[in-house]
């Protein structure tokens, strides 16, 4: 948030205005919802229309979501919260950001436990902040990675990371966000292999799988290293 209230104020009118057409009976809702999103990535949405549209399409849902259901309040309701269900909405939030790294970044915040996650999920600031060292953290790994050392490559991960997810998502729709951010372990060309090869999707998903549930607890490089070589 801004700490000035006078540029708060200027933001929120500005942002007001742009929801207004679109959404005349919600603007005041989805304004406030907006609001609570990093500065950062609201300055963005003033001077980018798709983006914008992305976010209120998406507060929408929530809007929606949250006038069917009891909003989770107690420690039991949050326990029982799927992880795929965290990732999604996870997932939602670090997209606004347009890091290009969407799908990596995701996971390996849900590799915390999930209360840590469902605190990341309400306080936009302390996931921004895990946003920027993740995202440090994948730039320099990439500074060492020759294959992702250029913007296009990097698009190029990034592509094949959600068209892994949707296929993911149809194999094993409980574990989509994690078997994913598994997945993108293994470098471009590996990726590419198994997504032009169903069965060796297949045989990849199991084993990321199988490594979630605990039947084998490989580290993702050392089960990048074995999809490699069969």
């Amino acid at each position: 948030m801004l700490e000035n209230d006078e540029d708060l104020e200027t933001l929120g009118e500005k942002l007001y205005d742009l929801i207004y057409p679109k959404y005349t009976e919600m603007t005041a809702k989805l304004t406030g919802m907006l609001l609570e999103l990093p500065v950062s990535v609201v300055s963005q949405m003033l001077c980018d229309e798709a983006l914008l549209n992305k976010a209120l399409k998406r507060a929408l849902t929530v809007l929606t979501s949250s006038d069917n259901s009891e909003p989770v309040s107690h420690t039991d309701d949050a326990a029982s919260v799927s992880s795929d269900s965290l990732g999604e909405q996870l997932f939602d939030l670090i997209d606004l950001y347009n890091t290009g790294h969407t799908q990596k970044i995701t996971g390996m915040l849900l590799e915390q436990k999930k209360e840590a996650v469902l605190q990341l999920l309400s306080d936009h600031s302390l996931l921004e902040e895990q946003v920027k060292i993740a995202l440090k953290t994948l730039q320099e790994q990439g500074d060492e990675a020759t294959d992702v050392s250029d913007s296009s490559d990097r698009d190029e991960v990034e592509s094949i990371g959600e068209t892994l997810f949707s296929i993911v998502y149809q194999l094993d729709p409980t574990h989509c966000a994690d078997i994913t951010g598994m997945l993108l372990e293994m470098d471009s060309g590996t990726l590419k292999q198994i997504l032009s090869d169903r069965s060796m999707l297949e045989v990849a998903v199991q084993r990321a799988k199988s490594a979630l549930e605990g039947a084998l607890n490989p580290t993702h490089t050392e089960m990048s290293e074995s999809l490699q070589t069969t």
